[in-house]
């Protein structure tokens, strides 16, 4: 099995095809790869996801949000309707996957400073509850950045501009050996 991403999928060993096994090695190699690609990117360019199975933006993760960010003229910015997969009380979203939508779209930020980081920290200030089936535009950019660390500021509106919610985050700069001491 191959995918269009190129960073997972796996062909056999020793078939017809002459394909060998892809490990989780070349799947981490190729992810770094495509992390270390990371740049800058010009206002209004649709942003990569950050993997194909990422639970925020991954378009092969069928239980993730599939988030697509683009870069505005300030940051980036992801419209998202929550569905019904979603749910926490009742026709509302549930918190931990707003959360993730802003944590997300954080990361998303990166592309406007061409760094490679993590989450260090993450604060969502709760406005109004997530209706399901409604859009909500996410937006976040770099309020500061001073040597490794990188202050975030998000919000999110709802179809009214109203304000539904916000985030603050940290994210430290790492280099890509980062993610090869972490995967064992």
């Amino acid at each position: 099995m191959h995918d269009d991403h190129g960073l997972g999928g796996v062909a056999h060993a020793g078939d017809e095809s002459g394909e060998r096994e892809v490990t989780h090695d070349d799947v981490i190699s190729r992810w770094t790869t495509h992390l270390a690609g990371q740049e800058t990117a010009e206002a209004g360019q649709a942003l990569p996801p950050h993997s194909p199975e990422c639970a925020g933006c991954g378009p092969l993760n069928p239980a993730g949000l599939q988030l697509q960010a683009v870069r505005t003229a300030t940051g980036v910015e992801a419209v998202h309707v929550f569905s019904k997969t979603q749910v926490g009380a009742p026709g509302i979203a549930h918190g931990g996957l707003v959360a993730l939508a802003f944590d997300d779209l954080c990361g998303f930020a990166l592309y406007t400073v061409g760094a490679l980081a993590v989450t260090r920290s993450l604060t969502i200030e709760y406005r109004a509850p997530f209706r399901l089936h409604r859009p909500y535009t996410f937006r976040a950019r770099v309020a500061e950045h001073e040597g490794r660390r990188l202050s975030i500021r998000a919000d999110a509106l709802d179809a009214d501009g109203h304000e539904a919610g916000s985030a603050a985050a940290t994210f430290v700069t790492v280099d890509l050996e980062h993610f090869n001491r972490s995967i064992l």
